[in-house]
């Protein structure tokens, strides 16, 4: 009987914290209400048994890793009273972690829902998935990953603030790139290429980046926004 009590009282335990994280933290009512928006839209068009599991553990993985989230940055709270870089080190790493689980969720609702959506809806987004706009954010999520995948391999710096290669360099170049795709217009060409040299300017006057750096970060941005409208928008 008392192992009874311990279990029940150990479950109520878990439904208090659950509960806690949902008054609490913005983001949890976010998760929740979109995981459920999901799941509505999920059943309205009656999609398969390994899609809705699909779903299930991808809304599952995006709150568990809130709730896990919640409790490092409370315990971190608890044990320290100054700043302390390692402390700051373990709330980003428990941060990438929900971000990358909501990525991951958007991504299988992306794939899942894209095929299910009524003819005119359909027709609708393949024209959007073939437009400059689309391409272009692409063209700038691939560069930022590739950016964080640079500063993670050579080790300095933030995304956007030091180390090789310079983000805001690599985004100044991929939106330039994709302006003068867009437009295929010399003087509107021209004006975007100013704005990504003001902000090379910027990144070097507030010795924020190396010359190379910023060299380094707008190459990347422009190539790799040529090679997205090249194939797939030529």
């Amino acid at each position: 009987m008392m192992k009874s009590r311990s279990l029940l009282q150990s479950f109520n335990y878990a439904i208090d914290g659950l509960i806690y994280v949902l008054r609490t933290q913005r983001n949890m009512r976010i998760h929740f209400a979109v995981a459920a928006a999901a799941l509505g839209l999920g059943l309205f068009l009656k999609i398969e048994t390994w899609a809705f599991t699909a779903l299930i553990f991808a809304a599952a993985l995006v709150i568990i890793t809130e709730l896990i989230n919640t409790a490092i940055e409370s315990i971190i709270d608890l044990v320290t009273t100054t700043y302390d870089p390692i402390a700051g080190i373990a709330k980003d790493i428990a941060a990438g972690a929900v971000l990358l689980a909501s990525i991951n969720a958007l991504l299988i609702g992306y794939f899942i829902f894209f095929s299910r959506l009524n003819p005119y809806t359909l027709d609708l987004l393949q024209k959007i998935r073939q437009s400059p706009a689309h391409l272009t954010v692409i063209s700038i999520l691939l560069v930022a990953i590739i950016v964080v995948a640079a500063k993670a391999w050579v080790g300095g710096g933030s995304f956007l603030r030091g180390g090789w290669p310079s983000g805001h360099s690599a985004l100044a170049g991929a939106l330039f790139t994709a302006i003068a795709f867009i437009s295929q217009s010399p003087l509107i060409a021209t004006l975007g290429l100013a704005l990504a040299l003001l902000v090379f300017h910027s990144r070097a006057d507030a010795g924020v980046h190396t010359m190379l750096e910023i060299v380094a970060g707008g190459t990347l941005g422009v190539l790799v926004t040529i090679l997205i409208f090249q194939v797939f928008y030529s």
